[in-house]
């Protein structure tokens, strides 16, 4: 349980999913996957979910992996958001 000072409202560990958005590239899908295992290890294939847009020009990457800490999502938050190629990240 956490503490009263925790701001946090998850209970780490945790699974939590990060979607980031760009155009659709060549190894965008793959772009992602990098920065995100830079910051919390290795990824199943299984927990990455790729989808186009309805008319093709942007995906979406949605990753789910095993949170430790917020200071690990807050890294893996910094790490796409510094991306040019990444416009959304939720």
């Amino acid at each position: 349980m956490p503490s009263d000072d925790d701001d946090s409202l998850f209970e780490f560990p945790c699974r939590f999913p990060v979607k980031a958005m760009g155009k659709e590239t060549e190894g965008f899908p793959a772009h992602v996957m990098e920065l995100v295992v830079a910051a919390v290890g290795e990824i199943d294939h299984e927990d990455v979910v790729v989808r186009p847009s309805s008319k093709g020009r942007f995906l979406s990457v949605t990753v789910t992996f095993t949170a430790e800490s917020r200071d690990q999502l807050d890294t893996v938050y910094r790490n796409l958001t510094g991306s040019d190629r990444i416009l959304f990240v939720l």
